[in-house]
C-alpha cells in the first residue's frame, strides 16, 4: 500500500513537472505581449512593469483579423470536404473490398509513401504546377492541403475501417443496401469518432501552415491566419510586441477549439485499437 501511494506521488510529480514544461512557452509569450520591444530584447525572462495593451492594438490596428480568419475557415472547409471525400474512399477500397491482394498492398503502400517525404521539399515544384495550370487565388493552397494529407488519412481510416466486423457489410448487403447505402448509412455512422479526429488534426495544420502559404499567396486579399505575423518584420526592423500579441490572438482559438474536441482525438486514435 505504502508502495502504491509512493509510485502515485513520484508520477503525479513527473506529470507536474511535464505539464509546467509544457505550459511555461505559452506563459512566457503572454507575458512578452505586455512589453515594448526594448524590454523584450533586452529583459525578456523579467515579468512586465505594468499590464500595457499597446501591442495587441498595434495587432488590430495592422492586421484584418475577419479577412484572415474568413480566408481560414473558407480554405480549412474546402480542403476538408475535398479530402474526406477521397481518402475516405480509397480507404473504404482497401479496407473492406475485395479484389486482388497485392494491388490492394501496392495501392496502399503508394498512399502511405508521402509520409516519407517532407511535404516541404516540394514547395518550389508544387509552385511551378499551379501556375503552369493558372491556379489562383485560395485555390493555390486548396489542392497542396489536400494532397499532403492524403497519407495521414489514408493510414487512420484504413486502420479503423478494418476494425470494423465484416459482419455489419454482409447484414446490409441481404437487407438490400447497395455499395452506396452500405457506405453513407453504415460506415460512415460508425466512422465518426476517426473523423472527427482526422478533421481536428488537419483543421489545425491548416490554421498553423506558413511555408505553403508564403509562396503560394500572392494577392494580401487572400492571406491567410499563419501570414498574419509576417506584417511586422521590415526590411531594417522587427516589431516583436506585434508578432508575439498576433500570434497569441491566432493561437488562442485553436486552443479552445483543441480543447472542446480533445476527446474525439482520444477516441478516434483508440476505437480501431480493439476489434469491435
Amino acid at each position: 500500500m505504502v508502495e502504491s501511494k509512493k509510485k502515485k506521488w513520484i508520477m503525479t510529480a513527473i506529470m507536474l513537472v511535464i505539464t509546467i514544461f509544457a505550459v511555461f512557452p505559452f506563459v512566457w509569450m503572454i507575458l512578452l505581449s505586455f512589453k515594448d520591444n526594448n524590454e523584450i530584447i533586452l529583459n525578456p525572462l523579467v515579468l512586465p512593469g505594468a499590464i500595457d495593451f499597446s501591442n495587441y492594438k498595434d495587432a488590430l490596428d495592422t492586421l484584418n483579423y475577419p479577412q484572415l480568419y474568413g480566408n481560414t475557415f473558407l480554405i480549412c472547409l474546402i480542403s476538408m470536404a475535398i479530402e474526406l471525400v477521397i481518402t475516405f474512399l480509397s480507404s473504404f477500397v482497401i479496407a473492406r473490398m475485395t479484389f486482388h491482394q497485392r494491388a490492394k498492398n501496392a495501392m496502399y503502400a503508394y498512399l502511405l509513401l508521402g509520409l516519407s517525404i517532407s511535404p516541404f521539399i516540394l514547395l518550389f515544384p508544387v509552385y511551378r504546377i499551379t501556375v503552369l495550370f493558372h491556379i489562383g487565388g485560395k485555390l493555390r493552397l486548396v489542392f497542396p492541403y489536400v494532397a499532403t494529407a492524403i497519407s495521414f488519412n489514408t493510414l487512420l481510416f484504413t486502420g479503423y475501417l478494418r476494425k470494423i466486423p465484416r459482419e455489419m457489410d454482409e447484414a446490409a448487403v441481404i437487407d438490400g443496401c447497395n455499395l452506396r447505402q452500405l457506405i453513407m448509412k453504415i460506415i460512415v455512422p460508425m466512422s465518426k469518432p476517426v473523423i472527427a479526429t482526422i478533421v481536428i488534426f488537419n483543421v489545425l495544420y491548416i490554421w498553423n501552415e506558413f511555408p505553403f502559404a508564403s509562396v503560394m499567396l500572392r494577392d494580401i486579399r487572400d492571406y491567410t491566419l499563419s501570414m498574419g505575423a509576417s506584417f511586422f518584420k521590415g526590411k531594417f526592423s522587427v516589431n516583436y510586441g506585434g508578432i508575439i500579441a498576433s500570434s497569441i490572438m491566432i493561437i488562442i482559438p485553436e486552443l479552445i477549439f483543441y480543447g472542446l474536441f480533445q476527446k474525439n482525438i482520444v477516441d478516434g486514435m483508440t476505437a480501431g485499437a480493439v476489434k469491435g
